[in-house]
């Protein structure tokens, strides 16, 4: 038995739902993908699928051995995507998305230095903050913040950014500084519409405890060129990415609020649909990104 390729059948029988549909995926018969099923699940010495007329589901160790054999499999495709694209010149039009303000102060300037490099790739940027559907809308790679990778897509992490909290020197000198995040309550405080909590933040101190508070947010904004413009007019406390005040709080525009109490951190990924054939284009450009961001994030240089 071909043990490589039965694992390929088998997490396409998953994937797809049904035997019928993995012969089509895999351009072989209905019989095939049963046979190799069937020896898999003999090899192994235990069920995978359980079958009925209606659908397919995985037992117990089907689901171990679905999860462990998908990232085999990226590897032995990143791998044979690495040899054949080697090469290859990346060429042709690269069509990116990613969020406005990250895009504006952090991308913008390296795009130059990409086309500089790489001379016959031709680059096309649109800067969205919704998050779009790569394939249904002809991306070949976006630039995500978030706390988490895609399920969907392949993730690769290009740098961290922490979330921090900070007000203006003109606010805190009127209002005074809150010692603990209970405090917040009695602050005007500028909340931020896509927060996945709301006007709840949540913060962990250096003990590593919990706390959580119901921010006074008298204003909200989708934003976050918006809630900073907001803050550097002292109108009340904010938290951001630093990607976003880090200038400020380095320059002393912006200073920190409750430096011992942290918000969780967030992530810079490239995300892209697939590891299988991946073009020389965008290995080349994720390639440059992380490079771009390797060590200390340019954002976070000289910010406590």
């Amino acid at each position: 038995m071909d043990r490589l390729r039965a694992f390929e059948v088998f997490a396409t029988v998953v994937a797809r739902g049904s035997f019928t549909r993995a012969a089509d995926a895999l351009d072989t018969s209905p019989a095939n993908v049963t046979r190799y099923v069937n020896e898999l699940e003999a090899h192994l010495g235990t069920r995978l699928l359980n079958r009925s007329s209606r659908k397919l589901s995985l037992t117990e160790s089907g689901e171990a051995l679905y999860e462990r054999i998908r990232s085999i499999l990226d590897e032995v495709a990143e791998t044979e995507a690495l040899v054949s694209a080697s090469a290859l010149r990346p060429r042709g039009r690269l069509k990116i998305n990613a969020p406005l303000s990250f895009g504006v102060l952090h991308l913008a300037p390296l795009w130059p230095k990409f086309l500089e490099k790489y001379p016959e790739v031709e680059l096309e940027v649109a800067l969205i903050d919704r998050v779009v559907d790569i394939v249904e809308e002809g991306y070949d790679l976006a630039i995500r913040i978030s706390r988490g990778g895609s399920t969907a897509h392949v993730a690769r992490k290009l740098a961290t950014s922490r979330n921090l909290l900070c007000a203006a020197p003109a606010y805190l000198a009127r209002h005074g500084e809150p010692a603990v995040p209970a405090e917040l309550a009695r602050h005007t405080c500028v909340g931020y519409t896509y927060a996945t909590t709301g006007d709840e933040w949540h913060f962990t101190d250096d003990a590593g405890h919990g706390h959580v508070v119901k921010a006074n947010c008298a204003f909200h904004t989708n934003n976050g060129d918006t809630a900073r413009a907001a803050a550097l007019a002292g109108h009340g406390i904010i938290w951001q990415p630093s990607f976003l005040i880090g200038a400020d709080l380095a320059a002393g525009r912006l200073v920190r609020v409750l430096p011992g109490y942290h918000l969780p951190d967030i992530d810079i990924q490239a995300v892209y649909p697939s590891r299988r054939h991946l073009s020389a284009k965008v290995r080349a450009m994720v390639d440059f990104l992380v490079a771009a961001f390797h060590g200390t994030p340019p954002w976070d240089v000289g910010v406590p």
